[in-house]
Order: structure tokens, then C-alpha cells, then sequence
């Protein structure tokens, strides 16, 4: 049954053209699991196929594949615009999922007598128009103040009917008598003049501000010629408001105009697209859409399907198309463009700086709401990259510290869940080494560990890390496999000369991993190094300390309280050799102040 699959599925393959258009992958329930488009069906298809897939998804995805059906269109437009069109109609399992978007308010202008213009998260098919969705509240405020402000609009939800107006049903309210709104529900307000300014309203929430100023100026001009003052001073407070809204909003190069800029991060399974849309100048629409990965598709591909999504939900026909990469796709009647510097540039950097922002807010998030789900899908990606069998829940990390061999300590720190647990952190000092042998010396401390929790029968870690690099992993490798015939995945963490991680080190013999200094997980690593590595220090900072303590001031008849009182108060042992008898006496008493005179005063006998 699986060799006629699988000579079904090459068939199809070989005989696909190399043209744009969309593929769809089907089970054996012959449900649609995924779509896919292409600029060469043929190439993108086969890759699916004649490759060993990295991706643990894909690989699951190409087991279930038992046909494949495919459209061929004439552009790589049409491609993505087919696309998108059967993911909506489909919702095939393995797509990427756009999030809902529900908790961000729109602006709507309502479909009805006397439209209304309100703030809503509700979106209604009944002919209403929307703008938005807002990500940025006090934007939408600042606009629906500007509306309100200008044109006097009703807010009220009366269902204004010609009937009801003509046998005078309503009444105006205070909204009237303080001048927000005209009295349309008594025909103060007809109804030609009431939609004309809905029109206006429009291209404000459209970004086209340049027209509105425009039709208010040529009004002000021709109200003025014709001596109505007062129209025309109406028109040049609006103008006024106008130009205080503009200042409110970001302004780019007024130069640049109907340009839609997109960037992208991507975050394990979430895919984070942001749009900014400039219209004359200013950015009239920012928003960030957020994707769930179920293929691993490439970044490429994600941005290319976000760009139509986008266009779409806004109604863009901008001429004009910014991303940060080549996505390898064209957008009919739109040029794709990767600036490099100047103004386009710089526009293209807020967009990545917005996505990256709003990827931080949103990380953040669910680390606060949901930690454990966030822990897990840390070292999920920590799995995935050392190619672990089992899930690292339980991590631990060794360091050495000495100072020319002098008080060799070493520390062991234990994470568990991507957390520190500080209450099973342990330090070491070291017993059986003499000198500076840093790789003796880390024997011995792995050595003394896991016979431990061997004998003691306690849980053994998932993953060991070496603060160090090849020698050090070899040594542990020694002790766990040679020695205690365990197998423990290990791991190395390597610096620079500036004492600062630079690579991860994993197998045997140890690879270097390539991993992106900015990306999650590399921090992670860091974090658990820069954390072994102050431990350690901390604690040989003390061993010395207290030794320093107990060889200066161990005198008999001084007991451990009287030796830190002393330290407290004055800071060194040679400060208090040079103090005269009272001065010591004030801080301990007399008969204690005596002994410790005395026994400094004997040693300087001893050494003249």
C-alpha cells in the first residue's frame, strides 16, 4: 500500500510544470491538510520530496500525503492570491493560522440614516465601513476626536427614520446645545449636507488628509469671496484641527506616499508581521499581525502570504511594497522594493523596530500568564537544536574557580524548567587536587556529584553543561560514560577573550553549533553560564575572605562573634593590629581588647 503511495506521489511530481501555481496536499480521509503556492511548481513541490526534512513537522506532514492536486495560474500574484483564498476556505491543519485579532478596536462608520462613527471590536457584515484595527489606542482616540471636533456628528443611537423626523418624534439633546451635533433628528441638519461630511470623515480615516485640506482651503477661499465670514473662519478652525491631528501622528518624509512596509520575526512557532501603510506623508495605519507556524514554512513564504492577507483586510492598492529580504514573489501593479538607506530605509527600520517591540510585549505576556508553557517552549527549541531524546526539563552547569591554584573551588547550579532552583545549587571545595589544574579539578567535582545522587538514588539531569570548552567536555564525558557508565547528553559553553559567551559546543567529538547571539535560546545558554560562573566566584570570595579571617585573627579566648564584630567595625585586620588598647576596648570590652593587643603585639615580638 505505502510503495503505490509513494509511485503515486512521484508520478504526480514528475509530470508537474514548472509554472507558478498552488498545490494542495491531501490524506487518506482525503481531507485537504495543506496548501501551498509557488513560483515553479515543479522545484517547490519536488523539495518536499527529495530531501531529508530537518523539520520534525515536515516529516510528519510528508507521511500523511497520500495525493496531491495542484492549480496552475498565470502569475505568482494569482498564486498568492488562490492561496490565500483556500487556506480561508479550508483551514488546512498544517497552514499557518492567523491569530484572531478580536481584542483590537476598529473604527466604524455605520451603515444607516445619519451614519454614526464609534469606536467598536465588533466587526458586522451589514454594508458598515471599518478602519483599523487600531493597535495603538491613543491614535484611534486622537482621530475620532478630530472627527467629532470637525463635524459635529450625532452620537446618539436613535434609528433616525424620515417618518420619525417629519412627524417630529425626537428631540434634540445637550449634544445640540453644547454644539457637537447639528440637530439632524429635527432636520436642523439635512441629510445631503450630514453625508457629505461622512465623505470627508472617510479620507480622514483613510490617511488622505492632503484632500480634505484641499476641498477646506478652496471652501474657506470661496466662502470669504462671497463675504461669509463666518463660514469661511469655520473653515480655517477645521484647517487648524487638521493641522494639530498631523502633528499628533507620525510624520515620515512627505515625499514618500502609498507605500505599504512590512516586516517580520519569527519566534519558534509564532510569526510576528508588522504593516505599516503611508499615506502623504504620514503613517496612517500600523498594525501587527501574529501567525502560528504549523509547517515551518520559510520566512519568505510566511511574509509573502502575510503581504496579501494584509493588502487585503485594508483594501491597499498601494503602487509601492518595502520588506526587509527578497520574498520571491511579485505583487501585480506593485513594485518590491529592499531599500538599503535614505528615507525608505529608515521607514522600513520602524516597522522592524514595531515588530520587534510587539514581539517583546507579547513574550513577555505569556511568560507572565502562562510561565510554564513559555519554559516548555524554550527548551523544546533547546531540544530541537542539540537533538535531544528527551526534553531538558532538568539542566546542570559546572564551573572551577582559583586564583594561582590558591582555595580551588568549583560550583555546580541546577535549572529545572528553564529557572534556576537555588536550593539545589552546590558548592565544591576541592580535596584532592594541588595547584591549578582546572581539568582535575572538574574530575573530581563531577566525580563527587553524581556518585551522590547515585547512591543517594535522586534524579539525574537531562543535559550537562561545561562552563569551558573541549577539555573540560572530555572530562565529563570520562567520569559519565568511562567511569559511572551513564549517558548524559553534554554540552560546552565556550567565551571570548572578553569573558563573554561566544559558542555552544555539543557531541563527541564537540561541534559548534551555530546559533545567533540575539536568538532566544543562545541567551538562555548564556544566562545559565554567566550564572554558574558567578556562583562559583561568590563562593571562592568567601572561602578566601573567611580564611583570611580565621588565620589573622585566631586567637584563643576570641571566639567567632567577637572576630566579625571586629571585622564589621574596622574593616581589616591591619587597621586593628594599629589601634591603641581604649579604642579596641570600646568595641568588645577591656579583657577582650587585652587578649587581642597582646597576641599581636607577641607575633611583632616574634618577628623582630
Amino acid at each position: 500500500m505505502k510503495e503505490a503511495t509513494n509511485s503515486h506521489l512521484r508520478e504526480i511530481v514528475l509530470s508537474l510544470p514548472e509554472s507558478p501555481g498552488v498545490y494542495q496536499y491531501l490524506n487518506d480521509k482525503n481531507e485537504i491538510i495543506y496548501v501551498g503556492k509557488a513560483v515553479n511548481l515543479k522545484r517547490r513541490v519536488s523539495s518536499y520530496f527529495n530531501k531529508f526534512q530537518e523539520s520534525v513537522k515536515v516529516r510528519v506532514l510528508v507521511k500523511q500525503i497520500v495525493d496531491i492536486r495542484y492549480i496552475v495560474v498565470p502569475t505568482e500574484q494569482d498564486a498568492l492570491l488562490l492561496e490565500n483564498s483556500l487556506i480561508k476556505k479550508h483551514q488546512p491543519r498544517y497552514n499557518i493560522l492567523l491569530k484572531d485579532d478580536k481584542t483590537y478596536p476598529w473604527i466604524c462608520v455605520k451603515n444607516e440614516l445619519f451614519p454614526r462613527v464609534f469606536k467598536t471590536r465588533n466587526v458586522v457584515k451589514d454594508g458598515s465601513y471599518y478602519f483599523g484595527p487600531y493597535t495603538y489606542i491613543p491614535a484611534m482616540k486622537t482621530v475620532l476626536e478630530l472627527v467629532h471636533n470637525l463635524y459635529q456628528i450625532r452620537t446618539c443611537k436613535l434609528n433616525l427614520t424620515p417618518e420619525g423626523i417629519k412627524q417630529g418624534r425626537f428631540k434634540v439633546c445637550l449634544q445640540y446645545h453644547i454644539k457637537k451635533c447639528k440637530g439632524c433628528c429635527e432636520n436642523l441638519q439635512n441629510e445631503e449636507e450630514y453625508n457629505q461630511n461622512i465623505e470627508e470623515i472617510k479620507y480622514i480615516l483613510k490617511g488622505e488628509i492632503d484632500k480634505i485640506e484641499n476641498y477646506l482651503k478652496e471652501e474657506m477661499i470661496k466662502a470669504a469671496n462671497e463675504l461669509r465670514f463666518e463660514e469661511a473662519q469655520m473653515m480655517k478652525e477645521k484647517l487648524e484641527s487638521i493641522g494639530n491631528y498631523r502633528s499628533k501622528s507620525t510624520i515620515v518624509n512627505p515625499m514618500l506616499t502609498n507605500i505599504d512596509t512590512f516586516a517580520i520575526e519569527i519566534d519558534g512557532d509564532e510569526a510576528f508581521v508588522n504593516f505599516l501603510k503611508v499615506t502623504n506623508g504620514t503613517i496612517s495605519q500600523a498594525y501587527t499581525f501574529e501567525y502560528k507556524i504549523r509547517a515551518d514554512e520559510e520566512k519568505e513564504e510566511i511574509l509573502a502570504s502575510a503581504i496579501i492577507e494584509m493588502r487585503e483586510r485594508f483594501k491597499s492598492h498601494s503602487r509601492e511594497i518595502i520588506v526587509p529580504f527578497e520574498i520571491g514573489f511579485q505583487i501585480e501593479n506593485a513594485t518590491i522594493n529592499v531599500p538599503q538607506r535614505g528615507d525608505k530605509k529608515k521607514l522600513l527600520d520602524l516597522s522592524i523596530q514595531n515588530v520587534k517591540q510587539y514581539k517583546f510585549d507579547r513574550l513577555k505576556q505569556m511568560e507572565k500568564f502562562n510561565p510554564e508553557q513559555r519554559a516548555t517552549k524554550l527548551l523544546k527549541a533547546v531540544q530541537d537544536i542539540l537533538k535531544l531524546k528527551e526534553l531538558p526539563i532538568h539542566i546542570e552547569c559546572f564551573d572551577n574557580s582559583n586564583i594561582q591554584g590558591s582555595d580551588a573551588v568549583a560550583a555546580c547550579v541546577v535549572y529545572k524548567m528553564a529557572k534556576p532552583s537555588k536550593k539545589e545549587y552546590r558548592k565544591y571545595i576541592i580535596k584532592t587536587v594541588e595547584g591549578p589544574d582546572d581539568y582535575a579539578s572538574m574530575h573530581e567535582v563531577v566525580e563527587r556529584r553524581y556518585k551522590r545522587l547515585l547512591n543517594e538514588g535522586e534524579s539525574l539531569p537531562d543535559l550537562i553543561i561545561a562552563d569551558g570548552g573541549v577539555g573540560q567536555m572530555e572530562i565529563i564525558r570520562q567520569v559519565i560514560e568511562d567511569e559511572l557508565h551513564l549517558n548524559i547528553p553534554i554540552a560546552g559553553l565556550a567565551k571570548n577573550e572578553k569573558h563573554r559567551t561566544q559558542e555552544l559546543l555539543f557531541g563527541f567529538p564537540p561541534l559548534v553549533v551555530g546559533l545567533d547571539p540575539t536568538d532566544q535560546t543562545f541567551r538562555f545558554f548564556a544566562s545559565i553560564q554567566d550564572e554558574v560562573h558567578r556562583f562559583a566566584i561568590q563562593f571562592h570570595r568567601d572561602k578566601r575572605s573567611k580564611g583570611q579571617i580565621k588565620s589573622e585573627l585566631d586567637i584563643p579566648g576570641i571566639g567567632t562573634k567577637t572576630k566579625e564584630q571586629l571585622i564589621k567595625k574596622f574593616k581589616s585586620v591591619k587597621r586593628i593590629k594599629e589601634l591603641s588598647l581604649e579604642e579596641i576596648a570600646n568595641e568588645i570590652g577591656p579583657a577582650k581588647a587585652k587578649i587581642v593587643q597582646d597576641h599581636f603585639a607577641g607575633k611583632g615580638e616574634n618577628k623582630g
